[in-house]
């Protein structure tokens, strides 16, 4: 498990990996409001990518567990992201993430332009800003 804070940005990356105990999910949410404290934002105004690509398909204690952490509206992000695997462990996330509005992906690229609020045209736009002879070949 890993946190990444971008303070500018009002932004958490989480990378959370393998299996997790009852235990592990406190531990995350030590974490978790560790990294909340060094955002600039007010509460709830932060956005949070989550990638779980190699999380392992966790028992129904730990899904449990997790669904009570993410239904906390106290440390709700303004926008939630998850990174996921094509497996069993996207449909358990969705179940415990049921009571949040979260977006879903499968590479963090995506799941930051939407985290981050960078829709396509804009992202085009900074392509073309940024490599225009590239642009103009195409």
């Amino acid at each position: 498990m890993s946190f990444d804070v971008e303070p500018a940005r009002d932004l958490v990356r989480i990378t959370l990996a393998g299996f997790f105990t009852p235990d592990d999910v406190e531990r995350f949410v030590a974490a978790r409001d560790a990294a909340h404290r060094q955002l600039r934002c007010g509460p709830n105004a932060h956005v949070t990518l989550v990638d779980m690509r190699a999380m392992q398909i966790q028992s129904q204690e730990t899904v449990t567990a997790f669904q009570q952490v993410l239904g906390d509206p106290r440390q709700a992000s303004r926008r939630l992201a998850f990174v996921v695997a094509r497996s069993l462990a996207r449909l358990q996330i969705k179940r415990a993430a049921s009571e949040r509005e979260a977006a879903y992906f499968t590479t963090v690229e995506e799941a930051k332009a939407w985290v981050t609020g960078i829709n396509a045209s804009v992202y085009i736009r900074l392509l073309i800003a940024t490599f225009p002879l590239v642009a103009l070949r195409a």
